[in-house]
């Protein structure tokens, strides 16, 4: 038993040493998340997708989800995906049965993939004999959805480009549309994904509008997201309609994505005003936020002022958030808007803030602070000095001190009774120091934070 459990490990430390080796991605923490309550909310290539993201990424969950997309791919017709993901359970888990290549399964498979397209490509020629144009529409969709099983996605957009000469009815483009749009969401496609999108909102009418809501604003924002326009996507996901019945999007994202991709873009690109406005009154994306409370409580947090809060309750869900298809790439970044963020909004009712109180608040283990209020400073995001004789981080000169902040300096003795922006001054940031930098800057102050 200890031998195998030694070996076990042993397979995954070389499997998770080649995939950083690749630029990979690695979660070492255990998610929140239960794998296969997670995959239930899915259906059609994704789940695959999802899985072998999961495989490829996080330790804990490796094996078990590798094992699930072995048996996701053998379910479809798409051997390469099998292939792959045999190729990385064979290196994580080799003692595991899915690590036995399947060739039976795989010669079958393929006979059968060869056999169906000569048919369908045989049908299809029939009916552009016959000249009957809603065959030969039918015909190009039934070749385009099978070589999208099987994997080939260039052949599917192709095919399904083939239906726009034989469309004849509204439904007929925003089908075509929604074909090309999945090939090029798969492919990471974003500009041809919205390009799509554009083609079926432009013939929809009033009833294909409302059912097709949710559908559009969620690939929409994906396709935004993608191209690193995180304002604009948060915005496309917060206008997505919850109370639309029998729309499904499962093949894309589930609605607790739409929850988690709204909430996150909007905490790192919206003030707090348009955070209460549009997130937290927003009772069509309540609905969403109710699947996905924690991202309700750090909005709701930062909006409080309550930036350390905020910061830790997404630091417990970084990994899940890692281990998302579309999230992945982003998090980071994301995530290093929604600090900086924070720090800006703790510095604005301070005119001297103690780099002690900030390693309070925001401290990571094994980084430097100071050298990250260097960077913001350079970059223009935090408008503050450094002194580094004193510890302190007083605003500079040309800074816009709100005048109750300045009636707080005035009336200090008040203010700390009733402001619970201000802290009692702790030695390190004497009064000395702010009254010089009054005396030597000509603007008034407005308190410090200890």
């Amino acid at each position: 038993m200890v031998a195998t459990s030694a070996n076990a490990n042993t397979s995954l430390l070389t499997f998770f040493t080649q995939m950083e080796n690749q630029d990979g991605v690695i979660v070492k923490d255990i998610p929140k998340l239960d794998l296969d309550l997670y995959i239930q909310n899915y259906t059609g290539r994704t789940r695959f997708e999802r899985l072998f993201l999961i495989g490829r990424t996080c330790v804990p969950l490796c094996v078990d989800a590798l094992k699930a997309a072995v048996a996701e791919a053998k379910q479809g017709q798409d051997v390469q995906r099998y292939r792959e993901a045999f190729e990385h359970i064979h290196i994580a888990a080799p003692s595991e049965p899915e690590a036995v290549f399947d060739q039976e399964w795989v010669d079958n498979t393929d006979r059968a993939n060869k056999a169906k397209i000569h048919n369908l490509e045989n049908e299809l020629k029939g009916y552009k004999m016959n000249l009957i144009k809603e065959s030969i529409r039918m015909g190009n969709e039934d070749l385009g959805r099978h070589f999208e099983a099987t994997g080939d996605l260039n052949s599917a957009g192709e095919a399904y480009s083939r239906m726009r000469p034989d469309v004849s009815t509204s439904k007929h483009i925003i089908d075509v549309g929604k074909h090309l749009v999945h090939v090029s969401l798969q492919r990471r496609e974003w500009p041809m994904v919205i390009a799509n999108l554009s083609k079926i909102t432009g013939v929809q009418n009033g009833d294909d509008e409302k059912g097709l809501q949710p559908y559009v604003k969620i690939v929409q924002g994906i396709a935004l997201m993608g191209l690193d326009k995180f304002e604009e996507a948060a915005k496309s996901f917060l206008q997505t309609d919850a109370g639309k019945e029998g729309v499904d999007y499962s093949n894309i994202a589930s609605p607790n994505d739409v929850a988690v991709y709204g909430g996150l873009l909007a905490l790192a690109t919206m003030d707090r005003k348009d955070l209460q406005t549009r997130v937290l009154d927003n009772q069509n994306f309540r609905t969403f936020l109710e699947l996905e409370p924690h991202i309700r409580k750090a909005i709701s947090l930062f909006v409080n002022g309550r930036y350390s809060a905020c910061l830790a309750i997404l630091q417990a869900y970084r990994a899940d958030y890692l281990l998302d298809i579309y999230l992945q790439k982003h998090v980071n970044a994301l995530y290093s808007q929604i600090r900086s963020k924070c720090i800006v909004q703790y510095f604005i009712p301070f005119s001297c803030v103690t780099l002690s109180s900030l390693e309070e608040s925001f401290a990571v283990e094994g980084q430097s602070l100071v050298d990250e209020l260097v960077t913001m400073i350079k970059n223009g995001s935090l408008q503050a000095r450094i002194n580094t004789i004193d510890k302190v981080s007083p605003r500079p000169p040309n800074s816009n001190t709100p005048k109750r902040n300045r009636t707080v300096l005035t009336h200090r003795p008040i203010a700390r009774h009733w402001s619970p922006c201000l802290r009692t001054p702790e030695p390190t940031c004497k009064s000395w120091s702010l009254t010089r930098l009054m005396a030597t800057s000509g603007t008034p102050s407005s308190g410090s934070a200890a």
